[in-house]
């Protein structure tokens, strides 16, 4: 079933209304905190640590008594807790902050631009050719 003219007009408005969006939302700074990935491996590996204390609780509960299994246990399921917490605590970053706006700012050279810095940049030129 075909559309009519007002309803593909509709479409079109409403697809460059998301493709502006979202080029904006990518694009945009996502303020002054982001993830680090060392806090995400020690994380990880935290909550590696603590699971692999839960098992050992659970399957040398006979060996060590009851109250050592539940002391285990639950050192276990604290270092599970930490390291959830600290893979997904954001860090400060250290660089500068503010990002210069409009075709005036100047791009990175694309070897020390990070994959992403580069991705957008090929949307934005992308966009600015239509």
């Amino acid at each position: 079933m075909p559309l009519s003219e007002q309803e593909q007009r509709l479409l079109d408005e409403m697809e460059r209304h998301l493709l502006h969006n979202d080029a904006d939302i990518v694009s945009a700074p996502s303020g002054d905190r982001t993830l680090s990935y060392r806090n995400l491996v020690y994380g990880a590996l935290l909550l590696l640590v603590g699971i692999a204390a839960l098992v050992s609780a659970v399957a040398l509960g006979s060996t060590i008594g009851a109250v050592g299994s539940i002391v285990v246990g639950v050192i276990g399921f604290a270092a599970m807790v930490v390291g959830v917490i600290l893979a997904a605590t954001p860090v400060r970053r250290t660089g500068p902050t503010a990002v210069p706006s409009g075709s005036s700012a100047k791009r990175p050279a694309p070897g020390s631009a990070s994959f992403m810095d580069r991705m957008n940049d090929r949307w934005d030129r992308r966009q600015d050719g239509r």
